[in-house]
């Protein structure tokens, strides 16, 4: 048995406080394999929330990539390497547009602080729009972005923020005049920002609106309001961090599914299957625009561990037939989560794609009345039964599962048995 207790107290001492663990019960993690957690007592936990370990926790291929690479060489890239231009060129190949250039960096928040100055550079302007229940990092930058903690002394004046998509509760009551709204709301902060003097340089989005609660959005929903940026001046940034890299099973990337092309792509987390590895593709020409612009360079973006880490990712993406098995195992799943909304009416709504899936809870269905608190506590009740998974959404009523992507039918079942018996329990 572990000391949770002491653990905790020296957590808050070292690390100080209000450092946020999940769970009302945190879990003591000590292994992953697999879809597998295990925690100090020799517990394991179905993994329905990780996206980071992308091919499963501690994949032996991964592991053998980092262990051989860091035992040969690991130094930045002002030395000539293969490592980073392989690895380059086979990410550029997965994009079916324009994108054929990367940076490489550590982490998701670096990305996309790069590619925001990208679009500054390229466009000579510095407005910038994105979702008000949207998340892209913890730089100063990207933090104005997000509406749920807004930054000391406000929000940036070059700064928009529009209505977050939520395809339960659509705008005008319908797909169609709900993709009329958000367009609307988009053209007029265009307008807005230009009027003030700021311009427009892009409009920042998840593809899959993943921290919005997947919403279930038609291809073509985005087009009015990618037209009004374009027209303003400004490029299109999509942030993959989370649908990227065939997690949402009919596409490699979110914006495939969503039908647009971006000019600028960022990518974090599941690229490295936890090893801190994250990139921001582009064209040639933004990329020269940045080049110019700014004198970048990052010590540990693009070392050759990193690649060859994110080079095995995409070696087992492709040998295990990861995305097809998002696909398939993600059906699987909603439908399952669908025959459990026939018998639990506090389940409103099952939306996503691939392993990116949400359950939204509600307390009155023809109201459509968010299950807040409700949705905490299947959390928390679900930890317990030995599966883990968070919630999202607008409301936070959402119950977010997004699992490593070998995730099988047999885990689903176990996932959907443990929810069944959970909200008996409510």
């Amino acid at each position: 048995m572990c000391d949770k207790a002491n653990l905790l107290r020296r957590r808050e001492r070292l690390l100080g406080p209000n450092v946020r663990l999940f769970y009302d019960d945190p879990v003591h993690i000590v292994r992953g394999e697999g879809v597998w957690l295990y925690d100090a007592d020799g517990r394991k936990y179905l993994d329905c929330y990780n996206n980071v370990p992308h091919v499963g926790h501690c994949h032996p291929h991964v592991v053998e990539a980092i262990s051989r690479q860091a035992a040969t060489l690991n130094t930045h890239t002002r030395y000539l390497h293969e490592g980073i231009i392989d690895y380059v060129e086979r990410l550029v190949a997965t994009f079916n547009s324009n994108i054929s250039s990367a940076i490489m960096v550590c982490t998701g928040s670096e990305a996309n602080d790069i590619a925001l100055r990208m679009a500054q550079a390229f466009t000579g302007k510095t407005g910038l729009i994105a979702t008000n229940h949207t998340y892209h990092g913890n730089t100063s930058a990207v933090s104005q972005l997000s509406t749920t903690k807004p930054p000391i002394g406000g929000f940036a004046p070059y700064i928009r923020h529009v209505t977050a998509p939520d395809s339960y509760r659509p705008q005008g009551g319908s797909a169609e005049a709900h993709a009329l709204a958000f367009a609307r709301e988009v053209e007029e902060a265009c307008d807005s920002l230009t009027a003030a003097g700021h311009g427009v340089a892009a409009l920042i989005i998840c593809p899959a609106f993943v921290n919005e609660g997947f919403p279930d959005l038609r291809p073509g929903f985005l087009d009015g309001a990618i037209a009004a940026v374009r027209k303003a001046g400004g490029i299109v940034i999509a942030d993959e961090v989370q649908p990227g890299f065939g997690r949402i099973g009919s596409h490699f990337w979110g914006h495939e599914r969503a039908a647009f092309a971006p000019d600028v792509v960022t990518m974090g987390k599941p690229m490295g299957n936890g090893h801190p590895v994250a990139a921001v593709a582009t064209s040639h020409d933004i990329m020269a625009a940045f080049r110019k612009a700014f004198g970048y360079f990052n010590t540990f973006g693009g070392n050759p561990v990193s690649c060859a880490a994110a080079n095995a990712v995409l070696d087992v993406i492709i040998a295990e037939k990861l995305q097809q098995n998002a696909e398939d195992t993600g059906r699987y799943t909603r439908d399952g989560l669908t025959a459990l909304a026939q018998k639990h009416a506090i389940i409103g709504d099952v939306r996503g794609s691939g392993l990116a899936i949400g359950a939204e809870l509600v307390t009155d269905r023809t109201r459509k009345t968010p299950a807040t608190k409700e949705a905490d506590r299947v959390a928390n009740l679900m930890r317990q039964a030995g599966v883990l998974m968070g919630t999202n959404g607008i409301a936070y009523n959402v119950l977010k599962i997004r699992p490593p992507l070998p995730f099988g039918k047999r885990d689903a079942d176990f996932m959907l048995q443990a929810l069944d018996n959970c909200l008996q329990a409510l």
